[in-house]
C-alpha cells in the first residue's frame, strides 16, 4: 500500500467504491457483511450500505475472517499491490517478502515455506513473521494461501484443465488439502466455479483471460515502444483501433521442462483489462505466464504512488509504464546488442540472430513462425557465426558470457531474483557495464528503482552533463525520484519533462525512442550513443 492509500479513511475508500474507481483496484477490497462477500473498488454490483461495508488493504485480510470472493468483479483479476519504500527497513522486508511470495519463478526448487523466504530475506522467521503481520495483518502463510486460491479460481474459471492438475499448479502439495482449502474458504466445492460459456482452451484456439491494472494508463507509448524493437518471425503488433496488442512467440521452462507457445494480448482500455490469450501448448504453466504477462505489461504499477513522486518533474507522463520482458535471458541480449547502435540498427542484428539460430515453431499467424534462440545454442555459438551476422567482438563475447551463465543457472534474469547480486553478476561478465546491467534490471528484474546513471540524457535532464563526473553527480541528483527512477527513466526517454527541460530542442538530447508516433517530431535529435534494444 502507498503512504495515501494506507491513509484512506473508510469514508474515502467507500467513495471511491461508489465512483467505481479503477485507480484503486486492488489498492483495497470491500467485505460486504449482509452477503459475507468481498469486491474489487470496480464491482458492477449495487453498491452495498455503508453501515454494511469493511474495508481491507489485502484479500488475504478479508478471507481471514471469513468474507468470500465475489464471483462477478473476481478479485484475483486485480492488479497486485507493488509498493516500495526507501525509509523504514521493516516496511521494505515485509514488502519484499511479499514481493517473493508472489513469483512463482522464485521458487523453482521447493514450495516456499516461512524458513525458506526467511533465509532468502537474511533474517529469522520469527521476525519476518512479526514485520509481515504487522504490515500486512496476515502472517506470510495466509497471505501465501490467498494467493494460491486466487490462482486455482482464476484456472477453475478461464479453463477446462483438470482439478488435480489446478491443485498443482496453484501450489497445493495435494488435491485432498486444495479441496479442504477452497470448501474452508469459500464455502463451495472447486468444481462449482466452472463458468459457462468460458473460452477454456484445449481446442487449439488457445485460452483467453483477463488481468487488470490501474489506470491511467498509456497504451498506444508502450506499444509504441515495443513496436520499433519489434523482431519480424518471434513478434508483431497487432494494429487494431479497438483492442490493440501485441502476439509473439516465447518458451517457459518449469520444473525441468520448457514449455514453448504463443500469447496474444489486447486491451480493454474501457474496462482497464488487458485481454490475454495463451496457446494450448502453455496451459501447463499458465500461472507462471499470467506473472510474466503481468511483468511485461507492467500491470501491477500504482500510478498514484509512483505520480506522486514524478509528477512535478514529469507532468505529463503519468500513464507511462516500464516495457518489461516475458524472458529476462532474451532482454538481456537484445540489450548487449543494442549498446552504442541506434535502435534500428540493433533490431537488424537481432532479426539475423533469430533467422540464423532461432528455432521454428507453428502459430496461427503467418508472421509468428520462430522462437528466439536458447542460450545453450547461443553458448555455444562461434566467434566466426556470430561475426558473419555483424557483431562485433566485444559483443560476441559479451552474448557468449551471458548465455553460459543462464545456461549454467549461474545467472537468473526474473522478478523474484536479488537485484544486488544479479547486477554485480551481470558487471562481472565481458562487455556488461553498469549502465547495461541497470536497464536489464529495469526491465527484466522488474526493479522499480534502477537507475543508468551514465546515460546522457538522464544527466541532461539532471543538468550535471558539464560537471566533472556527472555520473556520480547524476545519481546523487535523482535521489528526489527514488522509489522509482525506473519510471523517471522512461519519462526522460520519452520526452515527457517538465517544460523547463523541453522549452530547447537543444537542452535535452533523447536517448531511446518511447511514446506514440504523434510525439516522435520532438525528438529528431535524439542522441544515439546509449540507444538499447
Amino acid at each position: 500500500m502507498t503512504n495515501a492509500i494506507a491513509s484512506l479513511a473508510d469514508n474515502e475508500c467507500y467513495l471511491a467504491l461508489k465512483a467505481r474507481d479503477a485507480r484503486f483496484d486492488g489498492c483495497f477490497f470491500t467485505g460486504v457483511t449482509s452477503t459475507g462477500i468481498y469486491c474489487r473498488p470496480v464491482c458492477s454490483v449495487r453498491t452495498p450500505k455503508r453501515e454494511n461495508c469493511r474495508f481491507f488493504r489485502h484479500a488475504a485480510q478479508a478471507e481471514l475472517v471469513g468474507f468470500r470472493p465475489c464471483l462477478r468483479c473476481r478479485p484475483e483479476l486485480a492488479p497486485h499491490s507493488v509498493v516500495w519504500s526507501i525509509q523504514d527497513a521493516s516496511y521494505m522486508l515485509a514488502h519484499q517478502a511479499a514481493r517473493l511470495l508472489d513469483q512463482p519463478e522464485g521458487w523453482s526448487d521447493a514450495t516456499p515455506s516461512v524458513n525458506k523466504l526467511a533465509a532468502r530475506l537474511g533474517v529469522s522467521d520469527r521476525h519476518v513473521r512479526r514485520i509481515f503481520e504487522a504490515h500486512f495483518g496476515v502472517s506470510p502463510l495466509q497471505y501465501l494461501q490467498t494467493r494460491r486460491l486466487h490462482t486455482a479460481k482464476q484456472l477453475l474459471a478461464d479453463t477446462n484443465l483438470p482439478i488435480t492438475q489446478v491443485a498443482l499448479m496453484s501450489g497445493f502439495a495435494s488435491l485432498r488439502r486444495f479441496n479442504a482449502s477452497f470448501v474452508a474458504h469459500y464455502q463451495l466445492n472447486p468444481s462449482k466455479l466452472r463458468r459457462q460459456g468460458a473460452d477454456r482452451g484445449g481446442n487449439g484456439n488457445g485460452t483467453t483471460v483477463r488481468l487488470g491494472y490501474r489506470p491511467p494508463y498509456d497504451v498506444a507509448a508502450l506499444l509504441y515502444f515495443f513496436s520499433q524493437r519489434c523482431i519480424k518471425a518471434i513478434e508483431f503488433i497487432a494494429a487494431d483501433a479497438e483492442r490493440p496488442g501485441i502476439a509473439r512467440t516465447f518458451r517457459v521452462e518449469s520444473e525441468g521442462k520448457v514449455h514453448a507457445g504463443w500469447l496474444h494480448a489486447s486491451f480493454d482500455e474501457a474496462r482497464s483489462q488487458l485481454v490475454l490469450c495463451v496457446s494450448d501448448s502453455l496451459r501447463e504453466v499458465l500461472p507462471l505466464v499470467i506473472c510474466r504477462v503481468r511483468a511485461l505489461f507492467d500491470l501491477d504499477a500504482d500510478p498514484t504512488a509512483i505520480n506522486s513522486v514524478l509528477h512535478n518533474a514529469f507532468p505529463a507522463g503519468d500513464g507511462l509504464r516500464v516495457p518489461g520482458a516475458l524472458d529476462g535471458y532474451e532482454l538481456a541480449v537484445r540489450a548487449v546488442l543494442g549498446q552504442q547502435i541506434t535502435v534500428a540498427a540493433a533490431r537488424t542484428l537481432a532479426q539475423r540472430l533469430v533467422d540464423r539460430f532461432g528455432e521454428p515453431i507453428s502459430t496461427p499467424w503467418d508472421q509468428l513462425t520462430h522462437l528466439f534462440p536458447v542460450s545453450a545454442v547461443l553458448a555455444a555459438a562461434s566467434g566466426d557465426a556470430l561475426g558473419q551476422l555483424g557483431i562485433v567482438k566485444q559483443r560476441q563475447a559479451a552474448i557468449v558470457g551471458l548465455a553460459r551463465a543462464v545456461t549454467e543457472k549461474r545467472l537468473q534474469l526474473h522478478g523474484a531474483a536479488d537485484v544486488n547480486a544479479t547486477v554485480a553478476t551481470l558487471k562481472a561478465l565481458p562487455g556488461i557495464g553498469d549502465w547495461t546491467a541497470q536497464y536489464i534490471a529495469m526491465r527484466a528484474l522488474r526493479w522499480p528503482d534502477a537507475f543508468p546513471a551514465a546515460d546522457v540524457a538522464l544527466q541532461k535532464a539532471l543538468g550535471v552533463q558539464h560537471l566533472k563526473n556527472p555520473a556520480k553527480h547524476a545519481e546523487q541528483a535523482s535521489l528526489a525520484w527514488k522509489p522509482w527512477r525506473s519510471y523517471a527513466v522512461i519519462r526522460t526517454w520519452s520526452g515527457k519533462l517538465a517544460a523547463d527541460l523541453v522549452a530547447s530542442p537543444n537542452t535535452v538530447e533523447l536517448t531511446t525512442s518511447c511514446g506514440s508516433p504523434a510525439r516522435q517530431s520532438a525528438r529528431k535529435k535524439s542522441n544515439k550513443s546509449m540507444q538499447l534494444f
